[in-house]
């Protein structure tokens, strides 16, 4: 159903309104350089921390991540096995990983500066369109499209709050029409903050969505074995028996093979590392 010009105004106003009093301003990735630019290494950084992990859990991870690889070199020059010691904590390993990866490629397809088409951006690993689009669109205040929870709340509240099994194509033509073209990157902040407003305030309209899915309970799961072993190897390298003593769960082998499959960690003889 098309979009009216007096329907897009009042909904750019409402979210705005929202934005104006309430905005999360003081996130750190959301803080401008000295320039006044924004640095697509941080945001980034940002991105792959939220995924799957609430805003209040990442904010000293991201603050602890950049003390330590404050920029794309010195992040594409870390030890992985420093790059997970530090991530520990936040779970889904594989982001770290990713990260790590996508800053050697920077480094290595780039010359260290980070590219601004969505196409380029997709060749780093662990950036899909999604998140392509939203580096693009806050580092570069590109008017790009993208969908994630937050906007798709917000998107099936005002315009699907009354079907079902709701696809984020049926959403584009409503973020491409409201889409603030002069500045974006504002325009998409004040969004996820509306979102996230409307998931405490309205439930969990996700539920409408054709890509919803319930996350698995963490406590007793092979993510939080996962999430344990890398722990316990971020100080020191543990034989067999040393993670049996600490992880007495019986999945610790299978977890042990696909962690060294995922490149993770590393077996050397009977002992256990991080790689790297």
């Amino acid at each position: 159903m098309p979009i009216s010009p007096t329907q897009i105004a009042d909904f750019r106003a409402v979210v705005r309104d929202y934005y104006q009093q309430h905005g999360r301003h003081d996130m750190p990735w959301r803080q401008p350089e000295s320039d006044g630019s924004f640095d697509a290494y941080k945001i980034m950084v940002s991105e792959l921390m939220l995924q799957q992990t609430q805003v209040g859990r990442v904010i000293p991870k991201f603050q602890q991540f950049l003390k330590l690889f404050p920029d794309v070199p010195s992040l594409a020059a870390a030890p992985l096995a420093a790059v997970l010691a530090t991530w520990s904590g936040l779970g889904y390993n594989r982001r770290a990983k990713f990260l790590h990866q996508a800053a050697q490629q920077v480094v290595a397809d780039f010359h260290g500066t980070f590219p601004d088409i969505i196409t380029q951006l997709t060749t780093l690993p662990g950036v899909g369109p999604n998140t392509a689009g939203a580096i693009a669109a806050y580092a570069f205040n590109q008017s790009v499209v993208f969908v994630e929870t937050n906007i798709r709340t917000v998107y099936i509240h005002h315009f699907f709050a009354d079907r079902e099994a709701v696809t984020d194509m049926q959403l584009v033509p409503y973020i491409q029409a409201t889409l603030d073209t002069d500045n974006p990157r504002e325009w998409y902040w004040a969004l996820m903050d509306y979102g996230s407003y409307l998931k405490q305030s309205s439930g969990n309209l996700n539920k409408l969505s054709k890509h919803y899915s319930v996350q698995s309970q963490f406590a007793g799961s092979a993510r939080q074995i996962r999430g344990q072993i890398i722990r316990e190897l971020a100080s020191n390298s543990l034989s067999r028996a040393e993670l049996e003593h600490r992880v007495t769960d019986v999945r610790l082998p299978a977890i042990l093979l696909d962690l060294e499959r995922e490149g993770l960690i590393c077996q050397a003889g009977n002992t256990f590392s991080l790689p790297g």
